[in-house]
């Protein structure tokens, strides 16, 4: 068998996969400071109009890097529906190779919280993914773009051509010449985007996803996953390649899509500008601080006296920004010097 490992990717979150050999099982992902060979452990509650969920689980691995399950909790509010190890598992210890969760056969009194975790999508679009599929052939929800025309032709006609409306709409606040966006195949069926921009001649010129931008893939392909009605969407540094004004809309964008889908959207930055839209609350800003013992996630409302410094005209980038700056950045200034 091959090293497994637990993933979090547009299947799932808790699964334990077949995984190539080349890379560490589970302990890739520990902690860099995590001492000997202790547990991983994770913890997620999850609201729910029928009352809150809650999934722990503990693993580690035997002397064979197969990944074993130390703990294995479920809750419905105050009632435990699954705690692990059990006498079964203490009787068949292979059975600790695998979840609870992933098993269909034994999941069906907490099968919603398996659907949640199985919405949960992570987005990252690699705009040369999109324009050579051939580098991601065979794959299916690429969390990189390399499916991501397939993703569209493979839509509802009625709901495809909708999108690309609200697509075309939006991006012509970044490229006002666009004119038209629609989905073609070539003579090999492959699917395509193409664009009418406008310019001197009358009719316009056509271009495809071959000759888009690298913005206006981005840009196109995080539009395209924010309409959708499914779980929380992760999504990773969403201003890059985007005009700094741009992604300053980005927030207000995220908002007015979220009040339509009811999409949880989190996102990591780096990006001042996107921190910069006065909608940005504290309750929705945690940051991420390395420390010598791994990194420490702290509330912005945590921070001293982050009111006082809002009330006093600073912006919420001006004071969170210098809180997460890696020590001594300027000695990058150095580099290539004898």
């Amino acid at each position: 068998m091959k090293n497994q490992y637990l993933s979090w990717h547009d299947d799932g979150i808790i699964w334990w996969d077949n995984y190539p050999d080349t890379h560490r099982g589970v302990t890739a992902v520990r902690c860099l400071a995590a001492r000997r060979h202790p547990d991983v452990e994770i913890r997620v509650e999850v609201s729910d109009p029928e009352g809150p969920w809650e999934y722990e689980i503990a693993f580690s691995q035997d002397n064979k890097r197969q990944p074993r399950v130390r703990r294995e909790i479920v809750r419905k509010g105050v009632q435990v529906l699954l705690e692990r190890p059990d006498e079964e598992d203490k009787q068949d210890p292979v059975r600790l190779t695998q979840t609870h969760l992933e098993q269909v056969n034994v999941n069906r009194p907490f099968r919603t919280l398996v659907d949640f975790f199985a919405s949960v999508r992570y987005l990252h679009i690699v705009p040369q993914l999109i324009r050579e599929p051939d580098r991601s052939a065979g794959r299916s929800g690429d969390p990189f773009g390399g499916d991501f025309l397939e993703q569209i032709a493979g839509t509802q006609a009625r709901t495809r051509d909708a999108r690309l409306r609200r697509i075309r709409d939006a991006l012509r606040i970044a490229v006002p010449q666009l004119q038209e966006i629609e989905l073609t195949r070539d003579d090999r069926g492959t699917p395509h985007l193409r664009g009418k921009y406008r310019h001197w001649r009358p009719q316009g010129a056509w271009q495809t996803e071959e000759q888009f931008s690298d913005g206006t893939l981005r840009l196109m392909g995080l539009l395209w996953a924010v309409m959708e009605k499914r779980g929380p969407l992760l999504l990773e540094e969403p201003e890059l390649s985007l005009h700094p004004e741009i992604v300053r809309l980005l927030p207000q964008l995220l908002a007015r899509t979220n009040r339509r889908t009811g999409r949880q959207i989190i996102l990591s930055t780096h990006s001042p500008d996107l921190l910069r839209d006065e909608g940005v609350g504290l309750d929705e800003l945690l940051l991420l601080i390395p420390a010598s013992e791994g990194t420490q996630v702290l509330p912005a409302s945590s921070l001293k006296d982050v009111h006082h410094l809002l009330e006093g005209g600073l912006t919420l980038d001006e004071i969170v920004i210098p809180r997460t700056r890696p020590a001594g950045p300027r000695q990058l200034m150095l580099f290539g010097e004898d």
